[in-house]
């Protein structure tokens, strides 16, 4: 994650900056390494570096933020700048909020329907207030109180940031071991009794790690300078120390940099191809090396690490003698109390899906018996189509003359009925001999 404040100080520094490989035979950097900020985690990131892209490429903005500190950003006297940048910059400010203000819109049509809310009708404004990043009243220009809002709002929500992941990685956690839990309870004793044996194992086999040096530590600093800078441990600087890991050359260490020199410390305790080894637990672990660097050594808490900062931090009795860094194995993150309460809302939630579920299998029953009553009133609809254009057609060849056709249109013949010749009974005592035809005569001359 980008820094906070600091973060904020170097808004309009490029958000694409070039890191240049260190060369160890003393030669000039041949490549340049492409390097992207990661994503803040804000719903509105994509809008909040649109701005800053925009910004930048005034010439007078830019030279304002340069000489700008972190004062200046909060309490939003370099917002009143932008009533001095140029008018193509103005131009497409706004029309990033009113794309902004478009997309919110949505979002917002989208929520009210999936509630099944009436309150489609209230006013835009009254809605868009939940949005607190941009001025709800004006929604078709970018003005300085735009910028204002927008940096205050990410300000505050990025201090919340660490807050939440470490409570998001504290729900992770309970949630596996409730299926680990729910999975054991699926066993029968013997099988149940193996598989706890083996789990042990596998966390024993996990805490046998080497020894974490404490991080922003003389060892821990050593540590990367000989074996990440390839350096004699022998000839350690910490004012090179810090040039050489100030990889974007903007004189301060932001989050992104302290977490790269954690990286050494976190391979003692952690390898993907380990089935003991959670990467997820990793990325805590960094977070909290992290936060532990800031707390001794960020002096004007601005979330970024000055050379003055880290030099005076060397000077402390904490970097040589640290206490002995413990890993996340070393005590449980939760209680029994606070993973029985996690797990009820589990149930609650599930059965709260099932209701939903049987709920949408009902109107699924019902949709179905609809679509069988429209489908046979359909095949009713179509057969006395069928009758009615066969009785027209009948209709038709009657009236001219002509023989009813079948249902396919052939031709239907009826067989006329014909009269029984006459049979004549024989009488007794008469000739009953068909008649002879009479004989040619012979003609008298």
């Amino acid at each position: 994650m980008t820094s906070i404040t600091g973060w904020l100080l170097l808004l309009f520094i490029p958000t694409v900056v070039w890191s240049v490989p260190i060369d160890r035979n003393g030669g000039e950097p041949k490549q340049e390494v492409q390097e992207e900020n990661m994503d803040t985690g804000l719903y509105y990131d994509r809008y909040l570096r649109e701005v800053i892209d925009v910004l930048e490429t005034d010439p007078h903005f830019r030279e304002k933020l340069q000489t700008a500190n972190t004062e200046d950003i909060k309490n939003g006297r370099l917002s009143k700048e932008l009533d001095l940048v140029g008018h193509h910059v103005r131009t497409r400010l706004d029309e990033l909020k009113r794309q902004e203000v478009s997309r919110l819109r949505m979002l917002l049509r989208a929520k009210l329907d999936s509630t099944n809310t009436q309150s489609l009708q209230m006013d835009h404004a009254s809605l868009l207030k939940q949005f607190e990043h941009l001025d709800p009243h004006n929604q078709n220009t970018f003005e300085a109180k735009d910028l204002e809002l927008l940096i205050s709002t990410a300000t505050k929500d990025l201090e919340n940031y660490d807050v939440e992941r470490h409570e998001e990685f504290k729900r992770y956690e309970m949630l596996k071991e409730h299926e680990r839990r729910e999975y054991l309870k699926g066993l029968d004793q013997e099988k149940r009794e193996k598989e706890e044996k083996r789990i042990q194992e596998l966390k024993e086999k996990h805490r046998k790690h080497p020894k974490v040096n404490a991080p922003g530590s003389v060892a821990q600093l050593r540590e990367v300078w000989e074996e990440t800078d390839g350096l004699d441990p022998q000839e350690f600087n910490p004012k090179t120390f810090f040039k050489l890991h100030d990889t974007n050359e903007d004189g301060v260490l932001d989050e992104q940099e302290l977490e790269a020199l954690f990286t050494k410390e976190l391979e003692k305790v952690y390898d993907p191809k380990n089935e003991e080894d959670d990467m997820m637990e990793m990325e805590e672990e960094r977070l909290r090396m992290r936060e532990h660097v800031m707390k001794n050594v960020d002096i004007n808490k601005d979330r970024l690490v000055s050379l003055e900062e880290f030099l005076r931090s060397t000077e402390k009795k904490e970097f040589n003698n640290p206490k002995e860094w413990e890993t996340l194995d070393a005590k449980p993150l939760y209680t029994e109390e606070e993973l029985q309460r996690f797990e009820a809302e589990l149930r609650d939630r599930e059965e709260e899906l099932k209701r939903k579920a049987e709920t949408l299998r009902q109107e699924q029953e019902l949709l179905r018996e609809r679509g069988k009553a429209l489908e046979a009133q359909k095949r009713e609809y179509q057969q006395a189509v069928l009758e009615m254009s066969q009785r027209q057609k009948e209709q038709q060849a009657a009236g001219n003359g002509q023989a009813p056709a079948g249902p396919n249109g052939e031709l239907q013949f009826h067989p006329q009925t014909q009269k029984p010749e006459e049979v004549k009974v024989p009488v007794e005592g008469q000739n009953n001999l068909p008649a002879e035809p009479p004989q040619n005569l012979p003609s008298h001359t």
